[in-house]
């Protein structure tokens, strides 16, 4: 090994000090998504530190519980906005929680394209006027093997997607998400193609199970987890949960999603949960059920909703289509 004494090393070779420490926050998110315990989360304590809690929002009025939603306990306002995946926000669990704060949700709206008959710039007012909003008590399971009970308030997507009028060429829901540098210092770090991009089949985006969410136990949902309007598909894994919505395009073919894009060997399109296929990286067999610490929850097909969607996936090859 040729080592270079001070004075011979040129300062075009020395990396600057902005990239150096991109690249520790960087290793330092990537050891805290394969090893938890390396962001300081022990069984009864916070996740980090410097992890704060949502301020507590406006409540949101008629909201109805959802034959749908599960029985078992929830997580705690706490837990659910302090331990977020929000890369926009930075790449450590509880950055979203310190960052999304200054995100400016007024008069937020959503453009429809594509394949479908009534195209249009919907302001929030618009979307959410004459729906039913129901509270949706749905299981999250993240690919990194963790995961929460959490009770979103929403309505069906499909109630949207009628309004919009897809065409017979529609196959295909695509969801782009908000990228604005200048409230989200997560994206000037090159760790993902932005803006943030995922999809759907129509059958699943039409599924009753899928919804787009508004609020948190009650509540409008807060900036670190998705405000002011995002995507639950409880039988998939999180990272299918767009957030922050600008635009939903009908599409004829299956569009590249930002984690496909970013891993193809290691994020599919489907994104279904199914512990039989290991990540690369880690199995996929047992959960760790956050606050807990020990990954001692059994991993359920499709994250225990398969009497509901198992059969949108009949004849597939749930290894193959990951």
């Amino acid at each position: 090994m040729l080592i270079k004494p001070a004075s011979d090393i040129r300062s075009s070779e020395i990396t600057d000090k902005k990239t150096y420490l991109s690249r520790r926050e960087f290793i330092r998110g990537a050891t805290a998504t394969t090893a938890v315990a390396a962001a300081g989360l022990m069984a009864g304590e916070t996740w980090l530190d410097a992890a704060e809690p949502a301020p507590h929002g406006r409540k949101l009025e008629n909201v109805k519980p959802s034959p749908f939603s599960t029985t078992e306990k929830q997580n705690t306002w706490e837990q659910i906005t302090t331990f977020n995946n929000y890369y926009e926000f930075g790449i450590d669990k509880a950055a979203p929680s310190m960052y999304a704060k200054s995100l400016n949700t007024a008069n937020w709206t959503v453009a429809v394209e594509g394949e479908c008959n009534k195209k249009a710039v919907w302001h929030l007012e618009d979307i959410l006027k004459g729906q039913t909003l129901e509270d949706r008590i749905y299981r999250h399971r993240c690919v990194e093997a963790w995961s929460m009970v959490i009770p979103w308030v929403g309505f069906p997507l499909s109630e949207f997607i009628k309004k919009c009028e897809p065409t017979s060429k529609a196959k295909f829901v695509e969801f782009t998400t908000l990228y604005d540098p200048k409230q989200m210092p997560g994206t000037r770090m090159a760790v993902l193609h932005y803006p943030y991009i995922e999809g759907l089949r129509m059958d699943e985006a039409m599924h009753p199970l899928t919804i787009l969410v508004v609020g948190l136990y009650g509540e409008v949902v807060p900036n670190q987890n998705g405000a002011p309007i995002r995507l639950a598909v409880p039988w998939k894994y999180g990272f299918k949960h767009a957030k922050s919505i600008v635009k939903i395009r009908f599409v004829e073919k299956q569009p590249m999603n930002t984690w496909q894009l970013q891993a193809p060997d290691e994020y599919g399109f489907y994104a279904n949960v199914n512990p039989k296929v290991d990540h690369p990286r880690w199995s996929q067999a047992t959960e760790q059920r956050l606050p807990s610490f020990f990954k001692s929850y059994k991993t359920q097909m499709f994250n225990g909703y398969g009497d509901q969607v198992a059969s949108l996936y009949t004849g597939m090859d749930l290894r193959r289509n990951y």
